[in-house]
């Protein structure tokens, strides 16, 4: 949930992130076609509508739109990936000016993997890169030109594009039919050295890490200090905050209330809350209590005005603030993930539960009577100030030197107005309750049932893709593209990021939580690992992680180049003291000692400036709290300007004289 970077926004479908390829047959059912290249040296998945083009030794695939979304898809026999991405830049008719390339483990039956970035205007609102993947003496390169707006929204299709690139004849690995060992000490001491091994290498401060299998706690620990500084450890008892995780906990609030017959998955939401609205009457008519958790009624991410105005809004402002929304695709067409829905559907279950309360009293108490208590999650509250007592974790992040610092939560605490949706605070310990709770589909460790099977299972019913054999559920992913069933959902927050995931037929579960905004790269590789413990897989987590380390370090130095600091003096003399955007208030800009600081409320940062390629200037958030969080100035008709722009979103800022 925390803004980062626009290639860490569209990370859901550059192609760094790709799998390998299923059979062609299973993907002819949904209107998706299987491609082969030009010269036949690798296969992909083409959504359906969507448009290509063969073009001598490329194939150009474009989205439904006619926007001049382009991607190639290139066969070559280039002697290096260099040649391989510059002819394959010839083909579109550009040539983007090269920012960085950076090296990723062979995996999916390719023997090599290179990815490009570029140096491209803010202002032209574009996703531009490359990624070269050799099998044997034969490159396949893949170039992207395509609109910010488009990514964002057919980020699940780019990403079955690429989930499922792979080279031709290639059959990936499956685990269908393996039965699992148990994680016996030996393997949960491999996994323990993994993850201490990769909180080093990623200069993660602090790691929690639990595993339950076959009905017990076989591995509940923590690895570094809970803040930078300290001595204090983190161990399975650490409070860190969950962020997204949050939602399946709100969806099994409601999935309570539809057990006691209280509330109607199918129900309309306006007939439940009346008061609910989303965009104009029509859009409003259609939302069923399900669609308020799917990400599947097309509405777009749209957390600006939660980041910039967090301190002043109330659960209230956050329903009235939906009411502004409009979808951007069509119900049940794209996963599209929307933060504010789902604190829509948990303050609504709030209401059913305890009518005519606040809405964030009613869902808090709510979620303490049907959840954490019946559950035991004894330390997972939402009461902040109780959660930063003694045994919790500090977050932190990078600055600009790629020093590791303990982070402030401003940021983090404009979530509390929409805390359905990430704000909960828990521990490994509880959240392993959470996770068993589900294994056992709803009964509790005496045997007793807690809920009723059918409402539980409910909500794992798959209601939009978002990869081959993957499907968003309500808040859970359901993942059966490794041949085997893995529930999972992420969680990030400034300086909080982790995992909770079940594999139901195996009865395993496991939980990550760590405090340094570098530990969204560990959540995969620990996932991947419990795999191949489980099911004697193919090696990959550990050169996978190694390689990003290196990646990820490249890419920060590379970003930090394109910056001038300390900032240019002359733009910051020409800025206002201050901004207003009607949607998300006000920038307030001050200065000592030739410096400036960006306070938009919720937080304040110190900026750099960073020229653009097309002659534009952007002013970039330099502390950990908010890296990389850019200001374009658009001054015109002498009155000074800064724009904002989320993926779908763009965002005015006037001076106010």
């Amino acid at each position: 949930m925390k803004h980062t970077a626009l290639a860490v926004a569209l990370a859901c479908f550059i192609p760094v992130s790709a799998r390998a390829a299923e059979p062609p047959a299973a993907a002819a059912q949904s209107g998706e076609q299987s491609v082969t290249t030009p010269g036949g040296k690798a296969t992909f998945l083409l959504p359906a509508a969507w448009g290509k083009t063969v073009q001598g030794n490329a194939v150009i695939v474009t989205p439904p739109e006619a926007d001049g979304s382009r991607t190639a898809i290139v066969d070559t026999g280039a002697a290096t990936p260099d040649e391989a991405v510059a002819e394959a830049w010839k083909v579109l008719g550009l040539s983007p000016k090269f920012l960085l390339a950076t090296d990723a483990a062979p995996r999916d039956g390719w023997d090599q993997r290179r990815f490009y970035d570029y140096d491209i205007p803010a202002n032209a609102k574009r996703v531009v890169n490359a990624s070269a993947l050799r099998k044997g003496k034969g490159w396949t390169v893949v170039a992207m030109d395509v609109d910010q707006a488009i990514g964002e929204k057919r980020g699940s299709q780019y990403g079955k594009i690429f989930q499922r690139l792979q080279p031709a004849g290639y059959t990936r690995e499956t685990f269908a039919g393996r039965t699992a060992h148990k994680l016996d000490a030996a393997r949960l001491q491999q996994v323990s050295d993994f993850v201490e091994q990769m909180r080093k290498d990623y200069e993660v401060p602090g790691v929690a890490i639990g595993i339950v299998q076959d009905g017990k706690v076989v591995l509940s620990r923590g690895f570094g200090v809970r803040e930078l500084g300290k001595l204090d450890q983190v161990d399975g008892d650490t409070r860190f905050m969950i962020a997204s995780n949050t939602k399946a906990l709100t969806t099994l609030m409601l999935a309570k209330l539809v057990d006691a017959g209280k509330l109607d998955w199918n129900a309309r939401a306006k007939d439940v809350y009346p008061t609910f609205k989303l965009g104009d009457a029509a859009t409003t008519d259609k939302v069923l209590v399900k669609h308020l958790i799917c990400a599947c009624t097309g509405v777009p991410r749209q957390d600006m005005e939660w980041l910039f105005e967090g301190e002043k809004q109330t659960p209230e402002t956050v329903m009235t603030t939906l009411g502004t929304m409009q979808p951007t695709s069509g119900f049940g067409e794209l996963f599209q993930y929307s933060n504010p829905m789902a604190a829509a559907a948990g303050y609504i279950g709030g209401q059913v539960a305890y009518p005519g309360t606040e809405l964030g009293a009613g869902y808090d108490q709510a979620m303490q009577a049907l959840v954490f208590d019946p559950l035991g999650m004894n330390d997972t509250t939402f009461d902040y100030a109780k959660a930063q007592t003694g045994n919790f974790a500090a977050p932190h992040g990078y600055d600009i030197g790629h020093k590791v610092e303990v982070m402030g939560m401003g940021l983090n605490n404009t979530v509390v107005s929409s805390r359905p949706a990430g704000a909960a605070w828990g521990t490994v310990n509880d959240l392993l309750k959470y996770v068993q709770m589900e294994i056992d589909h709803g009964l509790l460790p005496d045997g007793t049932r807690y809920i009723g099977e059918a409402a539980l299972l409910q909500r794992r019913e798959p209601q939009i893709a978002t990869g081959v054999d993957r499907n968003y559920a309500m808040a859970l992913e359901v993942n059966k593209s490794d041949g085997v069933t893995v529930i999972d959902h992420g969680g990030d927050m400034g300086g909080f990021h982790s995992n909770m995931m079940w594999w139901p037929e195996q009865k395993v579960g496991a939980v990550i939580l760590t405090n340094a905004d570098e530990g969204v790269y560990l959540r995969g590789p620990f996932k991947r690992r419990l795999m191949e413990l489980m099911f004697d897989g193919e090696p990959q987590a550990q050169p996978a992680a190694a390689a990003t380390v290196k990646a990820n370090r490249e890419g920060f130095d590379a970003f930090v180049k394109l910056m001038q600091w300390p900032a240019d003096a002359k733009a910051l003399d020409g800025l206002a003291a201050r901004y207003r955007n009607d949607a998300l208030g006000e920038v307030n800009v001050t200065r000592k000692d030739g410096k400036a600081w960006f306070d938009v409320g919720a937080f304040s940062s110190e900026v750099a400036t960073m020229p653009q390629p097309d002659g534009s200037l952007a002013f970039v958030t330099v502390d950990p709290v908010a890296i990389g969080f850019m200001f374009i100035r658009a001054d015109k008709d002498g009155v000074r300007k800064l724009i904002v722009r989320d993926g779908q979103h763009e965002y005015v800022f006037d001076e106010v004289k």
